[in-house]
């Protein structure tokens, strides 16, 4: 992933689109490089981190020193985009991340349909923040339940340097999980679906391995 990029992480309920930002956090936050998670109007961070202890990469070390949970949930509901972004602005400067999560960012779409602000708002708000990161020097993760046609992601996918879907279906009594690069600007990546498992140490992805190409001197 490219630092200081904006990188979407997309998919249904349940798909695991959660545990894989927050096994990249951990993976990545450490005491010269903190990371900052919002969580919007889905789990309250005590709920989140209940079910994420579960997994091998958690590190309650970690929290607090170099992983910072807020909740935008209250001053979401009050339908203002700039209150939004002047609280994350004021979370990044009291904390200097270098890594912030947004999650659900599915949550924003829905007040700037349901509120006063509408999507030509919501755009605006996502072309700030991520202007805003970028002079912060802080790489951008923004978690959400989108789909790639979903036209309601259209403005976040616009700003987006890098998208990953996640899905999961049944198939024959059980369920199959695939992840998907839709893209990644600046990188070339391995096209196509690729198989993953969520197991005790977080997300195992299986790349889709491509047969060799013919050599054409034989």
């Amino acid at each position: 992933l490219t630092e200081y990029s904006f990188t979407l992480i997309a998919g249904a309920p349940g798909s695991g689109k959660t545990t894989l930002a927050h096994q990249i956090m951990f993976a990545l936050a450490g005491p010269e490089r903190r990371a900052l998670f919002f969580t919007v109007l889905g789990e309250p961070p005590l709920k989140m981190l209940r079910y994420q202890q579960q997994f091998s990469f958690f590190d309650v070390a970690k929290v607090g020193p170099a992983i910072r949970y807020v909740n935008l949930g209250e001053t979401l509901r009050q339908g203002d985009f700039s209150g939004v972004l002047e609280r994350i602005m004021a979370e990044v400067e009291d904390f200097s991340p270098s890594l912030v999560f947004v999650d659900s960012f599915r949550s924003v779409v829905q007040t700037a349909k349901g509120g006063n602000e509408g999507l030509a708002d919501l755009q605006y708000f996502i072309q700030e923040l991520g202007t805003r990161m970028t002079t912060w020097q802080a790489t951008t993760f923004l978690i959400g339940e989108y789909m790639h046609a979903d036209p309601e992601a259209n403005p976040i996918m616009t700003v987006a340097d890098g998208m990953f879907s996640l899905t999961q279906a049944h198939e024959h009594s059980t369920v199959v999980r695939k992840m998907r690069v839709v893209k990644m600007r600046g990188h070339p990546h391995l096209a196509g679906s690729h198989n993953f498992r969520i197991t005790g140490d977080g997300l195992r992805v299986y790349p889709r391995v491509l047969p060799p190409l013919a050599d054409d001197r034989q």
